[in-house]
Parts: C-alpha cells; sequence; structure tokens
C-alpha cells in the first residue's frame, strides 16, 4: 500500500471505490480526542469488541499511522492479507464479525519501525485503508484517530462525510480545552457528533466502595451541557483495564461486575440507540399520564430525571423521571414515566399530583424550586450524575452528597 502520489485518473477510479466501499457500511464512528493519554485507543476498541459481542458486523481501522495502539490493545498479532485477484487486501480478522486494520499490520517483524511521513502520504494511505480493503458489508466501522485535529482526523472527515464523532476526554481542564477545539473542528467540517465521553473520572475505592476524584470530575457534564452536546456516559479510572491493556486482553468486557464495565456498556447502548436507522422519536404525549399508586401509605416517593440512565442536567425539559417508592429503608418500587409536554409551572404540579415527596436533582431555577417547596416537595440539588436507584440507595444510608446548583436554565 502507501503508493503516494496518484493521478488524476487513478484518484477518481479511488474516490469510485471509496463511494462504493462506504455504501456497504451503515454507520461511520470516529473516536477522537483532544490530546493524548486520555484513552481513545482503548475505548475504540472495547467499542468494536461490544458492539462486535452483541451481533453486530464490525470494522475497526486505526488510523493513528505515528503511534498505532489498537493491535496491542486487542492483543492482534496478524498481518494483512495480501489479498484476492482484483489486488484488494484483506483486514485481520479478530472474531468472526470483527475485522481490523491498521499500520501496524503492514510493517511486518518490525512493528517498532517509525512511520515519517508527510500530510500527503497519510492522506493516501487513509484513502487506500478505505478503496484497498475488501471490508465485508458492516453494520459499524470505528475509526481510532490520532489526538488532536490534524491530518487524519481531516481525512476522515473529507473522505467519509457521513461519518460521526465520539470525542473522549478527562474531566481535568487542560484536556476539556483541547476538546473544546476537537467540536470545534467537527463543526467547521460539518461532521455530526454523537456525544462527549469522559474516560477516568474518579476511582472506586476497593475498601469501602466511595469514589476517589482522581483529577476532578463532570468537567466532561459541564463541557457537553454549555456546548449543546450529549454527555454519553462517564468512565471511572480501573487499574485492571490498564494491566489488561497491556496484555493486549479485552475479557475484561465479560466481567459485568467491574463498575467500569457497567458504565461502558450503557454508553454501547447509547451509541447504538442514536446510530440505528430504525430508532423512531417517540412523541411526547398530550395529556398528563396517571397518578401513580403507592404500595403503602406510609411510604415515600422519590422523582429523579433520568437521561441516558443516568441523573439528568435537565430537571425542567427532562423527557423521563423515575420514580422510586422507598419504605423502611429499601426501595420497593420503580416506574419510568414520561412527563407531560413542557409548559411553565405544569412540571411541579404534575409531580404533585403523583404524591412525590422528594425531588432530586442536579439543578433547578429558583421559581421550580420555590413551586415544589410550595407543593410539601422537599428539593436536594446538586446531586451526582448517577443511577437513580443507586441515588435512592444514597439517600437512604444518609450519604447522598450533593453539591453546587446546576441549573438548567
Amino acid at each position: 500500500m502507501a503508493k503516494g502520489h496518484i493521478n488524476r485518473q487513478d484518484q477518481r477510479q479511488q474516490d469510485l471505490e471509496i463511494k462504493e466501499r462506504l455504501d456497504h457500511i451503515k454507520n461511520k464512528i470516529l473516536v477522537m480526542s483532544g490530546k493524548g493519554g486520555v484513552g481513545k485507543s482503548s475505548i475504540a476498541a472495547y467499542l468494536s469488541v461490544a458492539l462486535a459481542k452483541k451481533g453486530y458486523r464490525v470494522g475497526l481501522m486505526d488510523v493513528d499511522l505515528h503511534g498505532p495502539s489498537i493491535p496491542h490493545i486487542l492483543g492482534l498479532k496478524g498481518n494483512i492479507d495480501p489479498g484476492s485477484m482484483d489486488g484488494k487486501a484483506r483486514p485481520v480478522k479478530y472474531l468472526q464479525n470483527m475485522d481490523v486494520i491498521s499500520i501496524e499490520s503492514l510493517l511486518g517483524e518490525n512493528k517498532d519501525a517509525a512511520t515519517i511521513w508527510r500530510g500527503p502520504l497519510k492522506i493516501g494511505v487513509i484513502r487506500q485503508f478505505i478503496a484497498d480493503v475488501e471490508w465485508p458489508d458492516l453494520d459499524y466501522m470505528i475509526i481510532d484517530s490520532p489526538p488532536g485535529t490534524g491530518d487524519e482526523p481531516l481525512t476522515v472527515a473529507q473522505t467519509i462525510p457521513d461519518a460521526k464523532a465520539v470525542i473522549v476526554t478527562t474531566p481535568q481542564e487542560i484536556s476539556l480545552a483541547d476538546v473544546r477545539k476537537s467540536i470545534n473542528f467537527c463543526r467547521q467540517v460539518n461532521m455530526e457528533i454523537l456525544g462527549l465521553v469522559e474516560n477516568m473520572s474518579g476511582l472506586e475505592c476497593p475498601h469501602c466502595g466511595k469514589m476517589v476524584e482522581i483529577f476532578k470530575t463532570r468537567g466532561g457534564m459541564f463541557t457537553a451541557k454549555k456546548e449543546g452536546l450529549r454527555l454519553l456516559g462517564t468512565l471511572p479510572f480501573d487499574p485492571v483495564v490498564v494491566s489488561m491493556g497491556d496484555m493486549g486482553n479485552v475479557g475484561l468486557l465479560d466481567d459485568g461486575k467491574l463498575l467500569i464495565i457497567q458504565e461502558f456498556n450503557k454508553i454501547v447502548d447509547e451509541i447504538i440507540k442514536f446510530t440505528k436507522i430504525e430508532t423512531k422519536t417517540i412523541p411526547e404525549p398530550k395529556e398528563p399520564i396517571p397518578i401513580i399508586t403507592k404500595y403503602f401509605k406510609d411510604s415515600k416517593l422519590l422523582v429523579i430525571p433520568v437521561s441516558a440512565g443516568k441523573l439528568s442536567s435537565h430537571f425542567g425539559h427532562c423527557k423521563q423521571f423515575a420514580f422510586i417508592e422507598i419504605q423502611n429503608g429499601k426501595i420497593v418500587k420503580t416506574e419510568m414515566l414520561i412527563p407531560p409536554a413542557h409548559e411553565p409551572g405544569l412540571l411541579p404540579q404534575w409531580l404533585s399530583k403523583q404524591g412525590v415527596d422528594i425531588a432530586i436533582a442536579a439543578g433547578m431555577g429558583e421559581r421550580a424550586q420555590q413551586l415544589l417547596e410550595k407543593s410539601g416537595i422537599e428539593v436536594i440539588i446538586g446531586a451526582p450524575m448517577d443511577s437513580p436507584a443507586s441515588l435512592a440507595k444514597r439517600y437512604l444510608s444518609g450519604t447522598l452528597v450533593t453539591g453546587a446548583n446546576v441549573c438548567d436554565h
């Protein structure tokens, strides 16, 4: 491969081949980051494997030409098959329904060789990765891009116009500053952003189970909210990921007891939800949903706004609420309900009719707080972005840590 410059006729032929290949790939997702060291390649690799294990046909393309790490993360040993009679190379088979291509797979025995290439050659290689590789029909092509906004992501944006971006960050400001550049890059090249993933968002203490802020938390949430983007999820730091990655083993994806895998699976489900062609928007109900019936007269009813399985930062405009009934220190009932269409003052009335005793929120406007409290509903604001069940358990144990009011106005 890596032929260098090609003439106009060959380029037109390559353009046709690229278009033909891309027509057989339903979803193209570029995993990118503003800076290195945020776990972008690991997320691209794990996302590919997770999608394949759900039965989707997946291709993983590593366009980090100077620092390819996908083969190492996956423990991939094979090289690219020279190909068939028509000159098309075959990607490396990783799973029955998952194929991988990386520049490292072209380096033969010398995997440590440096790829010292200028822009035009890099652009040519990425185009060849699409046109000259015999990709099967795919549900997803995941593209691992090097950090920053250079030749590689620009080539992907220009060559694959319907690619969508997943941007990976860590919570600290130095990473978030670079992420904002990635966001602006996507907007300049008209690339849709599926959402942000905040990686290394705290460390779960192995002794008490509490989260320890290594850097800080919620930076990804604040950035997503400010930029009008989805926060696909937050992933805690886990030393197991580091050690397994060094061994080229992704078996931890099968360990559903790990917090990081539980959270990662939620991100995968979110990506599937937002990329499946057949997904349709569910219309909001015109009339309020019937009043909830409590199991016990002396129980309490918590309400929590939910988005992507976690506490939503938008209380007033949230599309779904978790109603959790608690009694004698236990959760006895949980229901998920869609609220009535948004109108000023209607939501507090609706929650009051449901018999809500306590509202848990990330943030809320002062007027909404006053209306809820006037209806006898206790308001807890500044709650962490966690699952409804976890927040309810924290409330029951008296360990619900509240913070600053993240107002959704």
